[in-house]
């Protein structure tokens, strides 16, 4: 049976792909269930210093799988939206809290849920054949996978109000020029490459602040000033006694370069 999640380790890089390609990654209750357990896995996994999420062949994700969904809504046993609780909500809030930086490698189409998985990423890269679709709305239901959360913060509350409910298609440019992609490359072949090397810079550097500067960005943008200074001020506590610090410090006043080793 073909795994539906693939897991990569390259050094301190882990790729999970999303491995549904016919069902252009379609998430299943398996896929859903495997992506949930594995990033709950990472988050203290210390051999993981950066992740990429990709999906197989040539989508990201459609998102939910809507014929595994109709049989459940034909079934009678409970209700087809609790995979939100169970699913849903703890993959994105395994990818928001991941303690190190997570790279979108966002090839074709991201739909629905998949276009949600791709905005809780801290970066995300894509490719000219890269596209957002907000699709809930189109079967009648409302954002979920953290969507309503991301997305007003990634380009504002008017435009998000106007990608989830008219739910239309946001093309590569467009997308770059949104912020819903920070990198877009020319050639899809180089999506999941460029997005790999990213990866790869970032697991090489102080990956104990990159999880601070995660932890301070989220309570800074739903609190005030007073939050974001006290978030800070735990944060430079718990990195200014890491080994990182004190080595990275000593080594620009001696002009060298530093080497992180994420503690």
């Amino acid at each position: 049976m073909t795994e539906p999640l693939l897991v990569d380790r390259t050094d301190a890089v882990v790729t999970l792909t999303l491995n549904r390609p016919t069902a252009m990654n379609a998430l299943d209750v398996a896929l859903k269930e495997a992506l949930r357990d594995t990033l709950a896995e990472l988050e203290t996994d210390r051999s993981c210093r950066a992740v990429v999420l990709a999906g197989a062949g040539g989508s990201f994700s459609a998102g939910q799988d809507l014929r595994e969904h109709v049989r459940a809504l034909e079934s009678s046993a409970g209700n087809p939206l609790d995979t939100v609780r169970a699913h849903y909500n703890p993959i994105a809030a395994g990818l928001a809290n991941l303690p190190k930086p997570v790279v979108a490698a966002v090839r074709g189409m991201a739909a629905g849920a998949g276009a949600s998985l791709a905005f809780l990423a801290d970066i995300r890269v894509g490719g000219p054949s890269t596209s957002f679709l907000m699709a809930f709305a189109k079967v009648g239901l409302a954002a979920d996978t953290g969507a309503s959360w991301t997305l007003p913060r990634l380009v504002g509350h008017a435009k998000a109000v106007e990608l989830l409910m008219l739910a239309e298609p946001v093309r590569a440019e467009e997308a770059c020029q949104l912020g819903l992609l920070n990198r877009l490359v020319t050639d899809d072949e180089q999506v999941l490459p460029a997005a790999q090397e990213l990866a790869a810079r970032l697991a090489a550097g102080p990956t104990v602040a990159y999880g601070a500067i995660k932890r301070q960005l989220s309570i800074a943008d739903a609190g005030t000033l007073a939050d974001a200074l006290a978030a800070e001020a735990q944060a430079q506590s718990i990195c200014g006694v890491t080994t990182d610090h004190r080595a990275a410090t000593f080594a620009f006043v001696n002009k060298r370069k530093p080497v992180f080793e994420g503690h």
